[in-house]
């Protein structure tokens, strides 16, 4: 059934039904596409996955009002999505036409959104070596939705696609270039999350940097709508400081782990994904908000914002040469929306690429966050992953065709988003 068959059989529109897995949590949201607009019906999500007291809590998606919050022990993901489908069937709002799932990481072969089918499930699968903490929940996630839904299409929404048409010399990393055929390359992440901002700022200046800062956080260079350098890597592990994630690490520290400390494969992950970041360097917590209430009185929470400051101011300015200069810059993401302090004391180095920031604008909520007189433009914009993965859903499957690339030597032009149509249209 593809969206217009489904428009069909469906009076009140097409729904799609995005599922966003993350480590530790599953956001959802249920969408009605009516042309080029997404119309929330329902959005939520379940929080600390794999505790005692995970939350679970869905949202009116028109007036934000909760309709259902509990605390409850929540195994894992697939449990999440079970219970999240449950509650979907028992409210008032339309069955999903359609799935779409965030999928982190597609691979070296799969480099566009793409209908899930075996042979893209073998892709993804593939590509779980790339991304092993994000990848293998997502698919179990996928496999669920597919025994819950089996008549539906399934959508596999790539957080890379949006970088796959970076330049060769922001793509190839800097090592034996026999290693490329195995896939090691720049990849790129957050690309949802970017796509978004476009999506809502169609009118963006040329020169634009997006910081999608939350517990995993990167720094995106905007050409015309296309990205041209990132700074996470091969992985979702490089580039800024996150919460328990590394960001950029001397890899002659990991030769030496394994020498010196005779650490594996395994245990190095461990220590990059879990336990480097604000948590390693603190030793209390990887959550921003936590080392905020403690930074006057324990001296490495300090340490360790000052760090993560640092780290994103620096990948800012880097992003910043490659535009060769700065018009335009996006805070989104948990922290980049919601922490007032971590976005002043980022762009206080900042001056010099035109950014400053009025005080009272950006500590009120404002979307616009500059002074008036300055050369760059800042904005605080909210990350609409699962209204960019409908999106994504909706064209493909209202006639975009199968938008795989099963080339990883020759990745696919790159357009500002793969929603060009709705973008010449105005998109909600």
């Amino acid at each position: 059934m593809d969206a217009r068959d489904a428009s069909d059989v469906n009076p009140g529109g097409f729904h799609v039904l995005a599922l966003n897995c993350g480590s530790s949590s599953l956001k959802f949201g249920l969408f009605g596409a009516r042309g080029c607009e997404m119309h929330p019906r329902v959005t939520g999500e379940a929080q600390a996955i794999g505790s005692s007291a995970g939350l679970l809590r869905v949202r009116d998606g028109r007036g934000g009002t909760t309709l259902h919050e509990e605390t409850v022990a929540i195994a894992d993901s697939v449990q999440a999505f079970t219970r999240i489908a449950r509650l979907l069937a028992g409210l008032d709002v339309p069955a999903p036409d359609a799935i779409g799932h965030r999928i982190v990481h597609g691979g070296p072969q799969l480099r566009t959104h793409a209908r899930i089918d075996a042979a893209v499930m073998a892709q993804l699968e593939a590509a779980s070596i790339f991304a092993p903490l994000h990848v293998p929940t997502a698919l179990a996630v996928v496999r669920a939705a597919q025994a819950r839904y089996p008549s539906l299409p399934q959508v596999a929404c790539l957080d890379t696609a949006f970088h796959a048409g970076l330049p060769e010399a922001a793509r190839t990393l800097p090592i034996d270039r026999a290693l490329q055929a195995d896939g090691v390359q720049r990849y790129g992440f957050h690309g949802l999350s970017c796509a978004s901002i476009l999506a809502h700022w169609p009118e963006a200046p040329p020169r634009l940097v997006i910081a999608h800062l939350g517990s995993g956080a990167s720094v995106t260079a905007v050409r015309d709508g296309r990205s041209v350098d990132t700074s996470m890597g091969m992985t979702p592990n490089g580039g800024v400081m996150m919460a328990t994630r590394s960001g950029d690490l001397d890899p002659g520290v990991l030769a030496w782990l394994v020498r010196e400390k005779g650490m594996d494969a395994r245990g190095l992950e461990r220590l990059i994904d879990h336990r480097s970041g604000l948590l390693g360097v603190s030793g209390i917590s990887g959550d921003l908000r936590r080392l905020r209430q403690l930074e006057r009185k324990e001296p490495v929470a300090k340490l360790a914002i000052d760090m993560f400051v640092l780290s994103v101011r620096k990948q800012i300015a880097a992003m910043a040469a490659v535009l060769h200069g700065i018009d335009a810059l996006v805070f989104t993401g948990g922290i980049g929306e919601h922490d007032a302090q971590a976005r002043a004391d980022i762009c206080e180095g900042l001056g010099w690429a035109g950014i400053r920031l009025d005080e009272s604008r950006n500590r009120g909520g404002a979307l616009r966050i500059g002074t008036r007189d300055a050369a760059c433009e800042v904005r605080v914009m909210p990350s609409e992953e699962e209204r960019q993965i409908c999106r994504h859903v909706h064209v493909l499957l209202a006639g975009a065709g199968d938008q795989r690339e099963d080339s990883a030597s020759s990745p696919p032009p790159q357009s500002p988003s793969s929603f060009d149509a709705c973008n010449q249209a105005g998109s909600g």
